[in-house]
């Protein structure tokens, strides 16, 4: 028998085999194949105690290269449930496919507050945090949670918010019917830790004020209570509940400021006119005094028929639609608008009768771009019975009948390229001319006053992210990132700045109190003490802010640059909305409808030469989205 210390030490070389070796080669996956086989009868002879040390060589080489980690990573918050007291375990899920999970951060949003609060940082997976409700600054409630995860490579990401309740003491819950109520709503009531023998009343009172009045009384579990809203005059209206025990009693955090509205929207169809053919505007004009209009839908009827049928959607002011009338068969037609608001209340306008839609006839419009600056493209769109020939469009200074030829397009879709650097700043008509197979010619309405701005500063985009607890409200958190151009003298925009962050105040304005309507909220920037920040203004294009309000919140602005495909240096500059100036909550609304933002940019900014920056207004860039 051989003892460990008597069994052979083999050693196995593999020939290392050059260029010039002429030798027949073997593949080198069939010499591992054998090394694998010679192993394995090694094995076997010699069982448990083999020693054999096997030696390789190869000329080949091999690179290895790491992935590159753009990617951040994944993370959720798993629901702890309704309610938790105590020390509660808070789970949380994160991955990362490339360099890992270097930490999870988790963080609570306390009732009533603007600012996310940490709650433990782990570094080991399974990632969790103990959550000692009964801590001292921990208050009963209802809480927003979320992680932040961070791999290795330093990517961040922030999980969707799940909500729950602390409850460690007695505690009763209103839940809120939302912003904007009509008719008959529920206000569900929820009692944590109730004393054996309890009621439960659910009240009201005109917002700010404190002289409530019971919904319903007498409430014990489920705590179901309806609210006849028609009773009551439209605005704005506080809520709570209230548990009784004996002589004590113990109320909910107040839902403020619900607003009433049970009073349909005026709505009026504009008259299309007759005959209609191309493409034509249809329009009404709407108006809602407490909610505020959320759409206008035009629709059709078309004469022997009694079906109405949506002809467009509109969700923004000015309640216009540009429509090709050949969707529409040839014939007579009624229109009407049907107005809906924010509450759910929709009205229908008067109809207008007896409107000849009739395309057997030439017709063409000119589009052209909301920016004229460079290089720019303008469309027409142009039919005829006849077939079209060509499609000339023309250019002439506004006030004069100097007309001037772009281009003559024969092919549809027709357009013509227009080089603005060629013509003087200002305002400029545009017109199309059609010629038919017939040789007959239709000049289009003219397009007229459009601006040309080539000055060599001016806004490129405007974008926002949402940073808060709520999409589509404004929040501690949120950004507002406005682009120019190219580089900007910083201090224009503010005396001595270098681009590092400043406290400013941002000041968040219904635009019914500027002159405008309801959805043209803007927004501002000051620094404390009312002295103006040169970025100008931007119209949010959606109802943030309650009629007639305004708001401050405490900012942070920052400067800093990004360089175009092609080069050049732009100017971006940062706004990050922090904490609500006073008491502003109650001013603010969530947006439920998707838009894009309006930046006019200031004239008193320059670029580093001095040269002014253009006042032309830019539209946000992308998709239409909730802001904030």
């Amino acid at each position: 028998m051989l003892t460990p210390e008597l069994l052979p030490t083999t050693h196995l070389a593999v020939p290392q085999l050059e260029k010039e070796d002429t030798v027949t080669r073997t593949p080198r996956s069939l010499q591992l194949l054998l090394l694998a086989a010679l192993a394995a009868v090694l094995t076997v002879c010699f069982p448990g105690f083999s020693s054999a040390t096997f030696t390789a060589r190869t000329s080949a080489t091999a690179t290895v290269r790491a992935a590159v980690d753009w990617t951040p990573p994944t993370v959720s918050v798993v629901s702890p449930g309704s309610a938790v007291k105590g020390t509660a375990t808070i789970a949380v899920t994160a991955a990362d496919g490339e360099t890992g999970i270097a930490s999870v951060t988790l963080e609570q949003l306390a009732p009533g507050a603007s600012v996310w609060a940490t709650i433990c940082t782990d570094t080991v997976a399974p990632w969790s945090c103990a959550w000692a409700t009964g801590a001292a600054g921990v208050v009963d409630g209802q809480y927003s949670l979320r992680a932040r995860a961070t791999d290795h490579s330093g990517y961040e990401a922030t999980s969707d918010s799940v909500r729950t309740t602390v409850a460690n003491n007695v505690l009763v819950v209103l839940t809120s019917p939302g912003d904007v109520v009509r008719g008959t709503v529920a206000l569900p009531t929820s009692v944590y830790n109730a004393p054996v023998t309890h009621t439960v009343r659910v009240e009201y009172a005109a917002a700010g004020t404190t002289t409530w009045k019971t919904i319903c009384t007498g409430l014990t579990s489920p705590y179901g209570c309806s609210w006849n809203t028609s009773a009551h005059p439209a605005g704005d209206y506080d809520l709570r509940s209230v548990l009784t025990a004996g002589t004590t009693q113990t109320a909910s955090v107040t839902v403020e400021a619900v607003t009433i509205d049970n009073v349909p929207p005026s709505v009026t169809m504009v008259d299309p006119g007759t005959p209609l053919s191309g493409t034509r505007t249809f329009a009404a004009t709407s108006a809602d005094a407490d909610s505020g209009v959320a759409a206008v839908v035009i629709q059709h009827q078309r004469s022997g028929t009694s079906t109405w049928q949506d002809l467009c959607t509109i969700s923004d002011e000015p309640w216009s639609c540009r429509v090709a009338t050949s969707v529409l068969l040839d014939g007579t037609y009624a229109f009407r608008a049907v107005a809906i608001d924010v509450a759910g209340n929709q009205a229908t306008s008067a109809t207008v009768a007896n409107r000849v839609v009739d395309n057997t006839v030439s017709s063409i419009t000119v589009d052209v771009p909301a920016t004229l600056n460079g290089t720019v493209t303008v469309t027409a769109a142009a039919s005829s019975t006849a077939g079209v020939t060509s499609v000339r469009i023309q250019v002439a200074p506004t006030g004069t009948s100097a007309w001037t030829d772009l281009c003559t397009d024969t092919t549809s879709p027709y357009a013509c390229t227009w080089d603005t650097t060629t013509v003087a700043d200002g305002l400029h008509d545009v017109r199309g001319i059609l010629l038919d197979g017939q040789g007959q010619t239709l000049t289009s309405a003219v397009v007229a006053s459009q601006l040309v701005d080539n000055a060599p500063l001016r806004g490129a985009d405007v974008q926002s992210a949402n940073g808060g607890a709520s999409v589509g409200r404004a929040d501690s958190g949120d950004t507002l990132t406005l682009t120019y151009t190219t580089q900007v003298d910083l201090t224009k925009v503010t005396a001595g700045w270098s681009g590092d962050g400043k406290p400013v105040l941002v000041r968040l304005r219904d635009g019914a109190t500027l002159g405008k309507t309801g959805t043209d909220d803007t927004v501002d920037v000051q620094l404390p003490g009312s002295s103006v920040v040169n970025v100008g203004s931007v119209n949010l294009r959606r109802d943030y802010v309650k009629a007639g309000k305004s708001m401050q919140f405490n900012a942070t602005m920052t400067a800093g640059t990004v360089t175009t495909s092609t080069g050049v240096i732009r100017t971006t500059i940062t706004l990050r909305l922090g904490a609500v100036v006073g008491s502003g909550n109650s001013a603010l609304k969530t947006s439920s409808t998707n838009g894009a933002m309006v930046w006019t940019p200031s004239a008193a900014v320059t670029d580093v030469q001095g040269r002014p920056c253009s006042t032309t207004p830019v539209t946000e860039t992308g998709a239409s989205d909730r802001d904030l």
